[in-house]
């Protein structure tokens, strides 16, 4: 099977650009759904706990178990407990699911500054703040999510302008409900390099932690750099002939003679066939040929081990898709080891 290699150098040197954002590593929250972006969730906490990160955010109440080791805080983003945890904060996405919560649940409180997918509107704050305080819940922040901040488009001010909005009357209505004072944050990894001044109480950045963040050139970033290669060994070889033909459909057309190899890395475990049809190269410029198959693909090569790709961002460019897309698609049976 084909493995991952995790560069820890290069984490590394992301979170040092993340916290010099922040102004401090105890305000950096460390996106780790879906496998930690397809990097390996036990793989990636463990470098972020030696590092010095103590905050997670989650998609599941199973994902926040799995970790619970390695971090003091984590955020879960779309599920219901069922027991409450001194560690783990559930988000509440919606008024109607408030009473699912388990009574002393620690929750945080979503609301949609514009994005229109979850969390409650800014008129429904007096309810939730009602109903949270009936159903005996413990609320300790207010947040929001950004629709377009890695476009150079007005949405990401405005959106802003709402959750200032949402700060302000989150405020009045803890004070009303008997509430603590509470935390706030809204950006994502794109929100925080659009910042001049970040002075929320933390920012939940995924994407740029894992050095694949693809902005306009007027909002180039640091030198983020990425941090997952992933390397395919050779299952065969042969010598073909001009005007031969590879794989299924004899879509690879050899143009001259040479050598092709079969490699152990296909759509099965995360490689996106629409790469084939636009003329995937590795880092090193060998050409894909033919199709992608479900468990290999050929390349015109005749290396033992060979590197498929080293940086998503340039992947996603050859699929027609986005760095995440080409990230989480990895399977969680390939081998991943930090080096």
């Amino acid at each position: 099977m084909a493995y991952i290699i995790l560069n820890k150098n290069n984490f590394f040197n992301n979170l040092d650009i993340i916290a010099n954002r922040t102004k401090s590593v105890d305000k950096v929250a460390l996106v780790l759904k879906d496998n930690a972006y397809g990097h390996g969730l036990l793989e990636i906490s463990s470098m972020a706990k030696e590092y010095g990160i103590k905050k997670a955010v989650v998609r599941t109440s199973k994902e926040a178990r799995s970790i619970e080791a390695f971090f003091d805080y984590i955020l879960v983003l779309a599920d219901i407990p069922t027991l409450s945890s001194d560690k783990i904060r559930y988000t509440i996405n919606d008024l109607r699911s408030i009473d699912k919560f388990p009574k002393g649940t620690k929750v945080e409180l979503k609301v949609d500054s514009g994005m229109h997918r979850n969390g409650i509107t800014i008129s429904e704050m007096k309810d939730a703040f009602l109903k949270i305080k009936e159903a005996g819940l413990v609320l300790e922040a207010v947040f929001t999510h950004h629709r377009s901040a890695d476009e150079l488009t007005s949405e990401w001010f405005w959106q802003r302008e709402n959750f200032k909005t949402a700060k302000e009357r989150s405020k009045v209505l803890a004070s009303e409900f008997g509430f603590g004072e509470l935390r706030f944050h809204s950006c994502n990894s794109a929100a925080l390099f659009r910042e001049s001044n970040f002075d929320e109480d933390m920012a939940r950045v995924g994407i740029a932690a894992y050095g694949c963040m693809d902005l306009p050139q007027a909002l180039a970033t640091e030198d983020l750099k990425p941090v997952l290669s992933l390397y395919a060994t050779k299952n065969s070889s042969r010598v073909l002939n001009t005007y031969q033909r590879v794989g299924y459909g004899g879509d690879g057309e050899i143009l001259e003679d040479c050598i092709v190899s079969n490699y152990n890395f296909g759509y099965g475990d995360g490689f996106l066939r629409v790469c084939a049809t636009n003329g995937y190269e590795t880092p090193h410029g060998i050409k894909l040929i033919g199709r992608i198959s479900m468990d290999n693909s050929t390349f015109t090569s005749d290396k033992d081990e060979l590197l498929i790709f080293d940086d998503a961002t340039t992947v996603s460019k050859y699929a027609k898709t986005i760095s995440y897309e080409v990230l989480t698609s990895l399977k969680s049976e390939i081998s991943r080891e930090i080096r």
